[in-house]
């Protein structure tokens, strides 16, 4: 049984032991060292050589952010961070990943959800997952290029959706900035995030991209050349009206069960009956097996599945689970998978 060193990094004692009661309940889990603040952290990652740091954001003298961003440069290590519920506390997770980080979890429901097995378990599964994750490199800015708008003779896709988790804010800023404004396909995205982070996480594309980027309103008319992020804590779903327009529904529909909101399965279930072989989903990197269900009923109707290589997957879990299921229809490099969206639509 493999086991794994954790350094656990935060300025609050209370939280050092409490982290550490967590892990100690995995024997795989062992606490190879704490931190008080991102010097120490950055000492002990070179001396202790951790196979994972849990790292908080706000810490005196140097915060999470500064030590993630040398970590990465001096000694990479996978880095998840300990994160706030907060407007700040969102922003700065998402300037954490952009700097290597490769996921976060939210301090309140580990603190608040203590004696929740079930939610425990799948936090030390997420852990073990990441321990063992390839390490992505910090985004740089992405220099947006200005090129002649294209003519294109022959459309034959009507909804580019996107699904990914673990890893896939910085998979997706390789990806969404690339489009160009002509571009006259909606894109929507399915990112597994906590509820409050999927609002600065549309905010934020928003600056970087050439389409415009927002959060899925309840209700709201799909439109060409616009990219969606549905939101966390609600499942999203397409419906078709009878002029022919697409909305919306965002919401908890009684009878849908699932582990994560918002869910690729759901939302592609939703979509694929009503765009049939129009429809083309890409699943990028993350853990588990969401979108497998709803890639099958995407070549049910006729649509076309893109997964992510392995080769450049953070965690290759649901792309590998999509690709074992035989629903795709081509497994690309992230590098490449822009230039393959585009030569398929």
């Amino acid at each position: 049984m493999k086991q794994y060193g954790v350094l656990v990094v935060d300025d609050s004692a209370f939280m050092r032991r409490a982290i550490s009661l967590i892990l100690e309940k995995d024997p795989q889990f062992f606490v190879v060292g704490i931190a008080r603040n991102g010097v120490e952290a950055i000492e002990k990652v070179q001396r202790l050589r951790p196979d994972l740091v849990t790292m908080d954001v706000e810490m005196p003298e140097m915060n999470g952010l500064r030590a993630l961003e040398q970590i990465m440069k001096a000694s990479p290590v996978p880095v998840v961070m300990l994160s706030s519920l907060t407007g700040e506390g969102a922003k700065e997770t998402l300037q954490a990943l952009e700097l290597g980080a490769v996921d976060f979890f939210l301090k309140e429901n580990l603190i608040k959800n203590r004696d929740d097995i079930e939610q425990l378990q799948d936090f030390l599964l997420r852990l073990k997952g990441i321990a063992e994750a390839k390490l992505p490199r910090a985004t740089p800015e992405v220099q947006l290029q200005r090129k002649v708008k294209t003519k294109r003779n022959h459309r034959q896709t009507d909804l580019i959706f996107i699904g990914c988790s673990t890893g896939g804010p910085s998979a997706l800023q390789s990806i969404l900035p690339r489009f160009q404004e002509d571009f006259p396909i909606p894109i929507v995205v399915a990112q597994h995030m906590p509820p409050g982070f999927t609002k600065p996480l549309a905010d934020r594309f928003n600056t970087l991209c050439q389409l415009r980027v927002r959060e899925i309103q309840n209700d709201q008319v799909m439109q060409a050349g616009s990219i969606y992020i549905a939101p966390s804590g609600f499942q999203t779903q397409f419906e078709k009206k009878q002029d022919g327009t697409v909305i919306f529904k965002v919401d908890n529909p009684i009878g849908v069960k699932s582990l994560y909101k918002p869910s690729i399965d759901v939302t592609l279930t939703s979509a694929a009956p009503i765009f049939t072989d129009r429809l083309l989903s890409v699943i990028l990197t993350g853990m588990g097996i969401d979108g497998m269900q709803g890639s099958g009923l995407v070549k049910k109707y006729g649509g076309n599945v893109f997964v992510e290589a392995e080769e450049s997957c953070i965690v290759y879990g649901m792309p590998k689970a999509v690709k074992e299921a035989g629903h795709a229809d081509g497994q690309h490099l992230l590098s490449r998978m822009y230039q393959e969206i585009i030569s398929f639509v």
